[in-house]
């Protein structure tokens, strides 16, 4: 079951670099078949269009959803649990209390979305999963190993030259 909470849940503020490390690992795990092309909708709209970046809160209906990301609500649930499998977000139940005739009773709101950490995605120099990122060897006999190589001449060849505003 999940976590009930009143109030804001636990709002996460995002800076615009932050929302774009999450874009990043979210399309790359749709290249490796994890998530689908309408979850990477669904994120993009809650990132983008309902997450306030300063006070971190999140927490449209599924309709709101619906509407941005172009999806039934079917599609919206499954790609929520999608990206809840990939760690990309996690929710939150909002509940409200309310006072009718002298009783308080509690009223499910809303769920209150959360991102990860974005940082948490950095890949910083030295690290041992710096090995992992390093493009796959190529053959310097084949077309694309010769285009490789003349590239890196030319931009080395650039990076040597002096610019004329300095000279």
């Amino acid at each position: 079951m999940r976590e009930k909470i009143f109030g804001h849940g636990r709002p996460r503020p995002l800076d615009r670099e932050g929302k774009l490390r999450l874009m990043v690992m979210a399309r790359g795990l749709r290249r490796r078949r994890l998530l689908t092309p309408k979850a990477i909708d669904v994120l993009e709209a809650l990132l983008w269009v309902f997450h306030n970046a300063r006070t971190g809160l999140c927490f449209p209906s599924y309709e709101r959803i619906m509407e941005r990301a172009g999806c039934a609500r079917s599609t919206v649930n499954a790609a929520l649990k999608a990206l809840e499998a990939c760690k990309i977000l996690s929710w939150v139940q909002r509940i409200l209390r309310v006072r009718e005739e002298g009783r308080v009773r509690v009223v499910r709101t809303s769920n209150a979305y959360h991102f990860l950490e974005a940082s948490k995605f950095e890949v910083r120099p030295g690290t041992t999963n710096q090995v992992l990122l390093l493009p796959a060897p190529v053959n310097p006999d084949s077309h694309l190993g010769r285009a490789i190589e003349a590239l890196r001449k030319e931009v080395f060849r650039d990076s040597q030259r002096v610019s004329p505003r300095l000279a």
